[in-house]
This record gives structure tokens, C-alpha cells and sequence, in this order.
């Protein structure tokens, strides 16, 4: 067996209470095969490229706007692994592409990790794909959600109905058009007319307006909606819960004087999933969550449109088109009268885009990979020195700017909206929930954490569990 000593493994987190439970459990079992892992705020840990160690960078996104910056990161001598973060929901126009892919972003990934079987086929039909090694591990996302992991959410999910009793919860998904911050609507006006944002890069401006309009029309129908729902319902909380990239003053706007209707996003959606009567939505990733979990969902579509709908979530959600249809179908399920969608059909259609619901953890599959190709890796390459230096001057230069920017109200890259995805957390609380997976598992339990700046994190082995195994002995549970 060889002792090779393996490379950083450097996970950024963009939107804190979707990605960093889930990447927090694959830090974890890098760490426990021999990874050391670096762990924080995406914005930050992009800062810090130039100054870590060469190691293994995962990206989350291939879209042309991470171009730029994998470009630093490959030529600053790191490789870089990736899985789209988006793609297990998403609509059929091959517009997608265009939006969501880039030939000079796949060109700087050394292997892609899918969601599933659809996502890996996604992958591999697009044009700019470069022949790299494709594995159909699943996603981190989904370990949260499997019954050997539910208990980590167990607790919040009881102060959840103690504090609101029976809910149904809401989940939005309209930032294109109730952004955070204005400039991250899809549509935006210039001296030439309307455009394309950089939100929407690589839309079609002919597409991105018929985009726009359906989705506004949904939006306006969840804000007719949902006063309308506490007249149906008026013994049963309503929690509405926005995208992380939403104004959620709009929301609070819409809902103002109805008393049993909060707008919240706190921690994690699955505590509040596993704590709600049912889920109702359009288009959100949240109701395939659910599926796993065997909670009811139900998919408003006022409008529907074949290029643009979100048909995965919707697939697995009972439909209502009209607001009596909403009504009745909500009623019927807090009536009892009412589940799931058929198991066969929920069961078809989960196989065919998630790879790891049962079996091996995903966490697991991916640091396996991640393993052998260490193994076979024949040595540290050396970047090249001008490249470097390009990179390492253009990296610094990025970051600048990026600063000054973070000073800006109402920028996309400024304080306010870092925070609102990426509040601040402590170390104590990291290994909070690091011991809670060790709970849950028996795993874990030689794991430090130690704060490197306010928003990054190193994770590794105790000295002395370092002394008593090699990368090589370490394996999965």
C-alpha cells in the first residue's frame, strides 16, 4: 500500500444553508481517507487561491462566468474537480447550455461528478465536453436526506412544531425576477435596450424575455395565492420560505396583517421539509427533497410551458393549475385523504437522476474516486512559471476589485449580500456539527477544525490519529 501524502481538498460554499451541511459531511470523509480540507465561504476562499497549497479545487458551477477564476486556479498549479450544483433541476431548451455551460470552463475540469444518470447524460451531450472521466457518485445533498442522517436534523425539526405545529411550507424560486440585489434580475435596461444580465449570460435575449414573463407570471400568481391561503386555512401556519438570492421584503410585503403566515429562511430546508404537513412550490429543487423524504408536495402551475417548467420537481408533486385546485388538494392532504404521488412512478423517476439513495453514501463514492486518482497520480506537477505568475497577478487583482465592490450597496458581490448566503460561523460550531455526524454514523471522531481567517476553515486528523493510520488504511464505513 502507498503512503503518498494526498493533496488539499478545497471546498468553497456559496449559499450557506443549502450547500455547507452537505459539504461539511464530504470534508469529513476526505478528511478520514487522509484529505486535509479547506472549507469556507466560496468569495473568500477564491481571495485565498494564490496563497494555499496546490491542491484539489471543487467547483460547483461550468458556466463562463467561473471561467476566469478556474482559469487562475488550474495555472496556480491546483486541479479541479467539479459537479453543477444546478443541473438536477432545470428546464429542457437546450438554451441551458448556453446558460449554464462554457467550452474554456470545461476545458480547465480534470473529472466531473453527477448528480445521476440524467445529469451525467447532460454532461456528456454537451459540445464542449472534453472526453474527461464522468462518475455517477450522487450528490452530497442527497446523504442529508437518507434515514441513516435524518436524526442530524431531528431536533430543529421538533423545535419546528413546537414552535408553529402543523405547517405547509412554501418554497420560492423567482430570484430572476425578485432579485436581492436589482442587478441580479435576468432582464436589465441599458442605452441599447433591454438585455440579458449577467445572471442570464449566454441566454438568448429572445429567450430570456419569454423566460422572464413566465416566471413573473407565476411569481404574482404565489403572491395572489398565499393571502389565500390563510383564509382557507386559518388554523394551520404557513411558512413561506424565498430562494436565498430573493428580496424577501417583497414577501413580507405580499403577506403583511396575515397572522398565521411567517416569511423565514432560517438554517437548512430539510428540518423544516421533515417538519411540514406538505410542501408547495413551482419549480424548486426543495420538492425533490421532499420525494426522498416521503413528504407530500404540491406543485402550483398557473401557467406551464415545456421550454421553461421545471418538470423534474413538478414530476414528483401533485399538480394544481387553479387556485380552487390549490385548495383542495392542500386540504385533502392535511385532511389525511391525501399522500404521496403513486411510489412506482416516484421510485422511476428518482433512479433515473439520483445515484446514491441507498448504497454507499455519495460522500463516500466521491472520496473513493478521489483516492484512487491520488494514488495513480504520478507525482506533483509543477505549474508553469509565467502562467503561474500571470495568474498569481490576476487572482490578487480580481480579489481588488472584488473588495471594493463588497463596499457597494445593492452590488451583487457587496457585504449585505455575502452575509445574507454567507453569515459567519464559529469553529465551535462547525465541530458541532462534525460530532453530530459522528453520532450518527461512528465516523469522524479524529477530526479538528481549526479557523484560518474569519470565513475559512482547515479540517484534519488529530496528531495522534495521524500517527496510527496512512491515507492508504483509511476506508469507508
Amino acid at each position: 500500500m502507498s503512503n503518498k501524502k494526498y493533496r488539499p481538498l478545497i471546498i468553497p460554499v456559496e449559499n450557506q444553508v443549502r450547500e455547507l451541511d452537505a459539504k461539511l459531511l464530504l470534508a469529513c470523509a476526505a478528511v478520514e481517507k487522509g484529505f486535509p480540507v479547506v472549507i469556507g465561504s466560496r468569495h473568500f476562499i477564491n481571495f485565498a487561491m494564490p496563497y494555499l497549497p496546490r491542491g484539489i479545487f471543487l467547483a460547483k458551477s461550468l458556466r463562463s462566468l467561473s471561467a476566469l477564476m478556474n482559469g487562475f486556479i488550474r495555472d496556480l498549479g491546483h486541479e479541479i474537480i467539479a459537479w453543477d450544483e444546478e443541473s438536477l433541476v432545470r428546464f429542457s431548451s437546450n438554451e441551458y447550455y448556453a446558460w449554464r455551460y462554457s467550452e474554456k470552463t470545461f476545458s480547465n475540469i480534470n473529472c466531473l461528478f453527477s448528480w445521476g444518470a440524467d445529469d451525467a447524460e447532460l454532461f456528456a451531450s454537451y459540445d464542449g465536453y472534453t472526453g474527461v472521466p464522468i462518475y455517477r457518485t450522487g450528490n452530497p445533498r442527497m446523504d442529508l436526506l437518507r434515514r441513516e442522517l435524518r436524526g442530524y436534523f431531528a431536533d430543529e425539526a421538533r423545535a419546528l412544531n413546537d414552535k408553529y405545529g402543523e405547517f405547509i411550507l412554501i418554497n420560492t424560486n423567482f430570484p430572476f425576477v425578485n432579485p436581492f440585489a436589482s442587478e441580479l434580475a435576468l432582464l436589465q435596461s441599458s442605452p441599447d435596450g433591454v438585455v440579458v444580465s449577467r445572471t442570464g449570460r449566454g441566454m438568448s435575449l429572445e429567450f430570456g424575455r419569454r423566460f422572464a414573463a413566465h416566471v413573473q407570471e407565476i411569481y404574482d400568481s404565489f403572491r395572489t395565492l398565499i393571502p389565500q391561503l390563510r383564509l382557507w386555512f386559518p388554523n394551520t401556519t404557513i411558512i413561506v420560505r424565498p430562494h436565498p438570492s430573493e428580496n424577501h421584503a417583497q414577501w413580507r410585503q405580499a403577506v403583511a396583517g396575515c397572522d398565521n403566515v411567517h416569511v423565514l429562511h432560517e438554517g437548512n430546508v430539510i428540518p423544516w421539509l421533515m417538519a411540514s404537513k406538505v410542501l408547495l412550490h413551482n419549480g424548486c429543487t426543495t420538492a425533490v427533497e421532499a420525494a426522498v423524504l416521503e413528504k407530500p408536495a404540491v406543485c402550483y402551475q398557473p401557467v406551464t410551458a415545456d421550454e421553461y417548467d421545471y418538470h423534474l420537481p413538478n414530476g414528483l408533486s401533485h399538480r394544481a393549475y387553479t387556485l380552487e385546485q390549490v385548495r383542495d388538494t392542500l386540504g385533502a392532504i392535511l385532511e389525511g385523504k391525501l399522500e404521496l404521488i403513486d411510489n412506482a412512478e416516484r421510485t422511476r423517476i428518482l433512479n433515473q437522476h439520483l445515484a446514491s439513495t441507498d448504497g454507499s453514501l455519495a460522500v463516500d463514492r466521491i472520496t473513493d474516486i478521489l483516492v484512487q486518482r491520488e494514488q495513480e497520480r504520478s507525482g506533483l506537477s509543477q505549474p508553469n512559471p509565467v502562467k503561474f505568475i500571470r495568474s498569481w497577478i490576476g487572482a490578487n487583482i480580481r480579489t481588488a476589485i472584488k473588495l471594493i465592490n463588497r463596499q457597494r450597496p445593492n452590488h451583487r458581490n457587496s457585504k449585505a449580500y455575502h452575509d445574507h448566503r454567507y453569515p459567519e460561523i464559529s469553529e465551535a460550531e462547525l465541530k458541532a456539527r462534525i460530532d453530530k455526524f459522528g453520532a450518527l454514523l461512528n465516523r469522524f471522531h479524529d477530526i479538528e477544525v481549526t479557523r484560518s481567517s474569519r470565513y475559512i476553515f482547515k479540517l484534519s486528523r488529530k496528531p495522534d490519529a495521524e500517527q496510527q493510520a496512512s491515507p492508504a488504511n483509511s476506508s469507508s464505513r
